[in-house]
């Protein structure tokens, strides 16, 4: 029981504070209402659940194997990092985006997943601290991914319905824009640590 309560507050505190994640539900919120961004949210909490599974079933061993496999899986979570902040950023008013736009998908927001560095640390840490190596790893790791998949939904959900909320005060194109200009912008922030660590990677390696 202890360990349970000690997985679920684990999931819940990386789940509910900032992350890539909780700013692209909560700019689909804003610009597209809670029903329509409910795909995205479903697609980010089951891809990470069940990313958690397959790290804790070896994935990460591949990673160990082939480092630099890891270094242009990084390059390409830099490069559709960039490309939401872009979507984010030229998105136009919210009654233009609801009539002509398109909201992220089910599938965008699972294959997110697997380009985001901070969602690969979680992962990592989660199976890292949560299991052993002895014969019911495999029941750990499900169970830590059940987990994560039912603490999710509300975490970043709570992140979503106030996005959804916040699109009532946003009346004006032009305060419409700004909120899309701060939330690209911090998404685009959100990726310095990653181009350092894989700057740091390309120094060493030219060495």
């Amino acid at each position: 029981m202890d360990y349970l309560l000690a997985i679920t507050l684990f999931a819940f505190a990386s789940s509910v504070t900032p992350n890539f994640n909780n700013i692209l539900v909560m700019s689909s919120g804003v610009n597209f209402g809670m029903w329509r961004s409910v795909p995205l949210l479903c697609g980010i909490c089951v891809g990470f659940a069940f990313m958690v599974v397959l790290v804790g079933l070896g994935f990460s061993q591949v990673f160990e194997r082939f480092p630099e496999f890891h270094v242009w899986l990084k390059v390409a979570g830099v490069l559709y990092l960039l490309y939401l902040a872009w979507l984010i950023g030229t998105s136009n008013s919210t009654l233009e985006i609801k009539a002509q736009g398109k909201p992220l998908t089910f599938t965008n927001g699972a294959l997110f997943q697997w380009v985001n560095a901070k969602a690969w640390v979680v992962a990592t840490g989660a199976i890292a601290t949560f299991t052993d190596s002895g014969n019911e790893a495999g029941l750990g790791y499900l169970i830590i991914g059940l987990v994560y998949l039912f603490v999710a939904f509300p975490s970043v959900g709570i992140w979503l319905w106030f996005g959804s909320f916040l699109s009532r005060f946003l009346h004006t194109t032009r305060n419409q824009r700004r909120f899309n200009y701060v939330m690209a912008s911090l998404l685009a922030l959100s990726i310095l640590p990653v181009l350092n660590e894989l700057f740091l990677v390309l120094l060493n390696t030219s060495n």
